[in-house]
């Protein structure tokens, strides 16, 4: 057993969220405090996805002209 203080605003919606469950407070807890820990991954590994990987990229991206030719114009200037 654990007894813990909560801030006012987090004790009523675990409260809210147990009474519109029909489940006791505890389970509540219990569920954020399994998915908390499996939540803590990095921003990384949150974002890996949407990063691009470099090896696809030209080695070249920033110093060729070419890549370049039409960096700064709206795309209704083209």
């Amino acid at each position: 057993m654990l007894t813990v203080k909560l801030p006012d605003p987090l004790f009523a919606e675990i409260e809210s969220a147990a009474r519109l469950r029909k489940v006791p407070r505890s389970e509540i807890v219990r569920e954020r405090l399994e998915r908390g820990k499996s939540g803590t991954a990095s921003l990384w590994s949150r974002m890996e996805d949407l990063v691009i990987d470099s090896s696809s990229l030209p080695r070249d991206l920033s110093s060729n002209p070419e890549h370049l030719r039409n960096y700064g114009k709206n795309r209704s200037d083209r």
